[in-house]
């Protein structure tokens, strides 16, 4: 071997784990040369489809004239619900509550009731907007509090969890109070609209192009519409252009769509939707209405705490049982409640049926459960913070979860603790205080909150993954999983992986598009679950090739098998030093297999939804954020003027790619918390369904200071994929601290003598109403 060769192997590898590596695909994203289904080059003959929606809340179809449309220039044909040869339903529970388009009725306003397909999508568009539909109006709710008030429904069972006795503690309180709390919705405003691209195949099969974080559930409600067997339809997910888990389930109704359609005219067929009847159409973020009743001591340490989380689910279940689930799972956040009762109620209202957004119920659990802190701490008239750490799980004791976890893993005192440090954050709440003392027009606040969030699918079968892995002769590898990329970074991670169990440049790895010809039965990239699943399938693949590598070169060269280790970009086989790929090489000349399907399933997890008890959970990451903020009270406009935070993502798989998920996540929390509302008219349409109407954070809403820190000490307890936590979801609910700095900044008014009871988002409107509402206190 010569010395060059000597040199490389004696060097680390190219870009393996917990080394900051750039996007796979990020030199694409500012190039504009990522491929997405948009710029896939159209098959000859791509028909276009695009959705004729109701304008009612609650209404019967009482005549649907669609001659006009049928006639208009280009267009091939329609369909309506009497054209769907499967089933008429996506419904991602099986409930058999959400159709494919509707049949006879208008559930609400911007439904899809039929569906046009013409030569172009110009000519589509136009065509829908040429029916003739006749209703009979039916009274609607489309709030959460006027649907409980009019006995409307649970679209699922909802969920309670206790432990120890609130109604007894609750009777016999040091102190007790009450209150309620709204908490709004969130649109996804992923930059890449929904949109399928379906191309007919031989017999009944059927290629899906689409955008969504689950292929393989589109793939059984394609072929479940089609009346066929799944493995007739294959889907097929490159990259999304973002997804916030609105492509979880919301892409159903496009592919399928899409799919009847290429196999009606047996031409393909694409649906891309506009921004405003996509906003009109799919779920979003529910919202909230949150009542409590809270005892506490003198010390601000809660005693009991007797909540309810009340949601808009819309007209049909969806995710919204695991969703109102989840929330109340993270409505302890990092505090221990010795006594508590939390139920669920999952409304129906006549509203688009709300879905999956980053958090899964996560943020709003723990926002109503830091109301509480705050009540407290305006309460007794002290620092919230204060009253945070005098509740947060202990280490050895006190650390039993509402549904009965136990919490092993607990290091959030040492998070706040080094965050409160390194931000000043007693200084500068010092000095707050002293500028609102002085009075005047802008009043400052400052927050430090916390953040536990839970790790794994509440449903405990979707905690599982597969992988495959192919080298082939010249050492190149080919990896493809059953993850989805929606620009998060998934798939550079997974690569990363591989390179480090086989020791060689990420360079050599080729990452695919996600199949479900080539991975079946995946679970959706979703529950910040991504790494940590297609991770540690990637890892078992590539351990089943490796075995096999050595048990060749072990007999071949007759070593033992410890004595061949694979060592950069080589493989030390005795005294000998071979580069992987002659190795490669060599195995395959022996016919030595080099092709492996990987599989994982989380451990540890069960969960018992009857009973309100289990392990839910792998394990908890922790974070926490200090937000300081400037308002106007006098026309309730804020500026955040500084954020610091420190975020726990165990031994980072890529610290830069984990950096970039910690702010992104912070910004679209704030977004959620502070601009964006969602706002349905008394008719039940939905006013705010464009960038016009629909304001998300800008570049300039930005902190003024942004210091973002990765607790670079913290690693895993539990055996995930290189000791690394998951990072999708936790940062979001950092933003929490923006709002309750709002709060203070509010509060200061009335000298911090009321809580504010500040809702979100908190927008200019409430700001300024808060503030007039305390200075008649």
């Amino acid at each position: 071997m010569n010395d060059a060769s000597n040199a490389r192997s004696s060097t680390a590898i190219s870009g393996g784990v917990h080394t900051p590596r750039r996007h796979d695909s990020a030199h694409k994203h500012v190039t504009g040369t990522a491929e997405y289904i948009d710029d896939m080059a159209e098959p000859s003959g791509t028909l276009h489809a695009y959705l004729g929606l109701s304008e009612r809340a609650n209404a019967v179809i009482t005549s649907m004239d669609l001659d006009a449309v049928r006639a208009a220039p280009g267009v091939v044909g329609v369909l309506t619900a009497a054209d769907i040869p499967g089933e008429n339903d996506i419904s991602p529970t099986h409930r058999h509550d959400e159709p494919v388009l509707s049949d006879g009725t208008s559930a609400f306003y911007g439904q899809p009731i039929f569906a046009v397909i013409a030569e172009s999508r110009d000519a589509a568009r136009r065509a829908a907007l040429l029916a003739k539909v006749d209703y009979e109006d039916r009274p609607h709710h489309i709030d959460v509090v006027s649907a409980v008030e009019a006995g409307y429904p649970h679209v699922t069972d909802p969920l309670q969890l206790r432990n120890g006795d609130a109604e007894g503690a609750l009777a016999t309180a040091t102190n007790r109070l009450s209150g309620e709390m709204r908490i709004g919705g969130q649109d996804h405003f992923y930059l890449e609209g929904q949109i399928a691209l379906a191309v007919p195949g031989e017999d009944d099969e059927v290629t899906v192009y689409s955008s969504t974080q689950h292929p393989s559930e589109i793939q059984h409600m394609v072929s479940q519409a089609l009346g066929t067997a799944s493995n007739a339809v294959t889907v097929q997910t490159r990259r999304m252009g973002g997804g916030f888990g609105g492509k979880e389930t919301q892409g159903n109704q496009f592919a399928a769509i899409a799919a009847i359609a290429a196999k009606r005219y047996n031409r393909a067929v694409k649906i891309r939707p506009d921004r405003d009847d996509d906003m009109t159409a799919t779920g979003k973020r529910h919202d909230f209405h949150v009542t409590y009743d809270v005892a506490y001591d003198d010390n601000g340490r809660i005693e009991a705490l007797d909540a309810v989380y009340a949601a808009r689910c819309g007209f049909s279940s969806d995710l919204s049982g695991p969703v109102t689930d989840r929330a109340l799972f993270h409505s302890d956040n990092c505090y221990f409640l010795p006594n508590v009762r939390l139920r669920s109620r999952p409304m129906k209202t006549d509203t688009v049926s709300n879905t999956a957004f980053r958090g899964f119920g996560g943020p709003q659990g723990k926002l109503g459960g830091e109301r509480v802190i705050e009540e407290i701490a305006y309460a007794l008239g002290k620092d919230p913070l204060e009253i945070r750490k005098a509740n947060f799980y202990g280490i050895d004791e006190r650390n039993v979860t509402p549904y009965h976890q136990v919490v092993e893993d607990n290091i959030i005192h040492r998070i706040v603790d080094e965050l409160e440090a390194s931000s000043d954050y007693q200084v500068r709440r010092k000095a707050v205080l002293a500028h609102n003392a002085k009075g005047g027009v802008l009043r400052k606040g400052i927050s430090l909150t916390p953040v536990k969030f839970g790790i794994s699918f509440t449903a405990t079968w979707f905690n599982q993954a597969g992988a495959l892995v192919h080298i082939y002769q010249d050492g190149s590898i080919h990896l493809n999983h059953g993850g989805t990329e929606m620009g998060q970074g998934l798939n550079t991670k997974v690569a990363q992986v591989v390179a480090d169990e086989f020791q060689v440049d990420l360079e050599t790895i080729r990452i695919t598009a996600t199949s479900t010809g080539k991975v079946p039965n995946t679970s959706a990239t979703a529950a910040s679950s991504g790494s940590d699943l297609n991770g540690m399938a990637a890892a078992n693949a590539c351990g089943q090739i490796k075995a096999r590598l050595v048990a060749y070169a072990s007999e071949h060269f007759g070593v033992p098998a410890e004595q061949v280790v694979f060592v950069p970009n080589h493989v030390r086989v005795g005294n000998q030093l071979i580069p992987f790929p002659e190795l490669v090489r060599q195995a395959y000349t022996h016919r030595v297999q080099l092709s492996a399907a990987g599989f994982y399933k989380t451990p540890k997890i069960h969960w018992d939804r009857q009973k309100g008890q289990g392990r839910p959970f792998f394990y908890f990451a922790y974070g926490a954020s200090v937000s300081e903020v400037t308002i106007d009270t006098l026309t309730g406009e804020y500026h955040v003027d500084r954020v610091d935070i420190l975020q726990d993502v165990g031994k980072s798989l890529n610290p830069a790619i984990d950096m970039g998920q910690v702010q992104g996540a912070f910004v679209q929390g704030m977004g959620w918390l502070t601009t964006e509302e969602l706002w349905w008219d008394d008719n039940g349409r939905l006013r705010t369904h464009a960038p016009s109407t629909y304001k998300i954070p800008l570049a300039s809403d930005k902190p003024k200071e942004f210091n973002v820190e990765l607790a670079n000490w913290s690693t895993n307890k539990e055996r995930t994929i290189r000791r690394s936590k998951a990072v999708g979801e936790p940062p979001f609910m950092l933003a929490n601290s923006v709002l309750e700095a709002l709060s203070m900044a509010v509060a200061s008014v009335a000298d911090y003598r009321e809580c504010p009871r500040l809702d979100a988002p908190a927008t200019p409107e409430r700001i300024l109403l808060a503030v007039e509402r305390l200075k008649k206190v």
